[in-house]
């Protein structure tokens, strides 16, 4: 396996490797226009990927296509969220808003909301995002908090909303309608700032397993924190959003980061697969002086979205590292433990690294870029799931495909290939120039398979 790696990062020079903002990749595309005949399709797509990583860094990047929708402040007006579709909302600086769920008797949902405050507004350490579900006569299902912690940095948090199915539970379990609320954790809290947040709602439902399964969490699990994977780091580059989060397979990997930058990173793990993770940030090369308290953030999350572990780093300019708790294998029963992260790893899929860089470290440390590498282990040998009893939706989200090994060793998310195409269409460039960057980046792509 680890030739197979080894062979398949070689494979990778010069790939495209895009942001998720559409903005940013405008501007890329206009670049390629400009160099693709003069220099050849695989200079081009390297420029490309210079002049994304040079823009300055956007707060978010939201799902391509997301419906637009308004939370109602009354469960009577709220909205129908449809499973499996991405939605973009705004969440108010007080009050609830509300959604609609219409749910079946067999299948647990989840919903997983990012909210994304202004990169200028102020946030203090216990603000942030409550989201909770509700049935129609009023029960609680769940409830879930995100916090900005002691960083106080405005960047994207997600917490989500679980209506689960499970003969351990005698709420929540019928066919019918739902309600999800969403409002901030501290509004009027001191240090925050007044103004509306930017959402992201996304709703996942898993079908129940084929077969009985497990009614309580394994027992007996390897809990000792792993030694970091040692060896030297090969750049990738975060995404700038879940949909657009950049691939890793096991590895070392390095990545510049400035404060105030969000990077997503989509690591795929199998059943019977354990995750760890530990994240260096490297020296300052600046004369400053001082301490950042939780200058580095790092969040793990679920394939549903749900926030599964984090660690937060300290910084005074030298080196810092950090790693995540110790993790069980992903089990299916998982979801019976008695605590929030081991329930969090319940599912097979890609799970999302998160690594926020405070924007208080350019007070004492300039403005960077900062150095960080992430130490990624997946062990265990990929276990039989439960086996479902109908599809998830999305389609495959609980699910690591023969596609999502690839991608994960070549750091190209599954439908990159077509993004670059996808943009165009949006910029309305003409015909004749479409085809040009329709070229360049396909001969690339074709000459990466090739040579797989």
């Amino acid at each position: 396996m680890r030739g197979r790696w080894c062979t398949a990062r070689e494979r990778r020079a010069g790939a495209w490797r895009g942001r998720s903002s559409t903005a940013v990749r405008l501007g890329a595309v206009a670049l390629v226009l400009g160099t693709t005949a003069a220099v050849g399709p695989a200079r081009a797509a390297r420029a490309v990927d210079d002049s994304v990583r040079a823009a300055a860094p956007s707060p978010y990047a939201f799902a391509e296509g997301a419906r637009s929708v308004e939370g109602a402040r009354s469960t009577a007006d709220a909205v129908r969220l449809e499973p499996g579709t991405a939605y973009r909302s705004s969440l108010p600086d007080s009050g609830k808003v509300n959604y609609r769920l219409q749910l079946d008797g067999m299948s647990s949902a989840y919903v997983s909301v990012t909210a994304v405050p202004p990169p200028d507004s102020t946030v203090s350490v216990i603000d942030g995002l409550k989201v909770s579900v509700q049935d129609a006569e009023g029960h609680s299902c769940s409830g879930d908090t995100a916090s900005f912690g002691a960083g106080r940095s405005p960047h994207p948090i997600a917490a989500w909303g679980v209506r689960e199915i499970s003969p351990t539970k005698s709420l929540c379990q019928e066919a019918g309608a739902y309600y999800v609320s969403v409002e901030r954790a501290d509004p009027e809290g001191e240090g925050s700032s007044p103004g509306a947040w930017d959402l992201e709602l996304l709703t996942t439902t898993e079908p129940p397993p084929a077969k009985t399964a497990a009614t309580g969490a394994p027992q007996v699990w390897n809990s000792a924190t792993p030694q970091p994977l040692q060896g030297d780091p090969e750049s990738r580059h975060g995404g700038a959003g879940f949909t657009g989060a950049t691939p890793l397979d096991q590895g070392v990997w390095r990545d510049d980061i400035r404060p105030g930058e969000t990077l997503f990173y989509a690591v795929p793990v199998d059943w019977g697969q354990q995750l760890a993770v530990t994240a260096d940030l490297g020296s300052s090369d600046s004369a400053g002086t001082g301490y950042a308290s939780g200058a580095l953030d790092l969040a793990l999350y679920n394939p549903a979205r749900g926030r599964a572990a984090g660690v937060s780093v300290g910084y005074n300019g030298d080196q810092a590292s950090g790693s995540l708790p110790p993790l069980p294998p992903v089990d299916h029963a998982n979801r019976y433990g008695a605590v929030a992260q081991v329930g969090a790893m319940r599912f097979a899929g890609s799970y999302y690294l998160v690594a926020h860089l405070a924007r208080d470290v350019a007070d004492s440390f300039g403005d960077g870029p900062f150095k960080m590498t992430l130490r990624v282990r997946v062990s265990g040998e990929p276990l039989r799931g439960p086996g479902y009893a109908g599809e998830s939706r999305p389609k495959g989200v609980f699910d690591v495909s023969e596609q999502d090994r690839e991608a994960a060793a070549e750091g190209v998310p599954a439908s990159g290939d077509d993004t670059a195409m996808r943009v165009v269409a949006v910029g309305g460039i003409g015909t004749g120039s479409a085809l040009l960057v329709g070229l360049g980046v396909w001969t690339l792509v074709a000459r990466r398979r090739s040579a797989a």
